[in-house]
């Protein structure tokens, strides 16, 4: 399987809001609000300006969250990847 790089919205697109356990994502490009719960708003927060693949992210996020040893990790962010794709949030590179 091939690891697709992604690129988040160039700065100011989002405006994100923690809502208790949930995340409201304002897209101010298609107005729509997608509420999501963790990981999503953490992903998105450690793609930065880059394009950025499963296997960078899980080095990003590795050093605040405890993912050592998860060989689950890469294909999950992958997935979680496409689904930020699927809903605007995030781009192919």
């Amino acid at each position: 399987m091939t690891d697709r790089a992604y690129r988040a919205a160039p700065p100011g697109a989002l405006r994100i809001e923690p809502l208790g356990e949930l995340t409201a994502i304002f897209d101010r490009r298609s107005m729509q609000t997608h509420l999501v719960v963790s990981p999503m708003p953490e992903i998105l927060d450690a793609m930065g300006a880059d394009a950025c693949s499963a296997a960078i992210l899980a080095s990003r996020l590795a050093a605040t969250f405890d993912l050592d040893g998860d060989s689950d990790v890469q294909p999950i962010l992958a997935e979680r990847l496409s689904e930020l794709a699927a809903m605007g949030l995030v781009e192919r590179a």
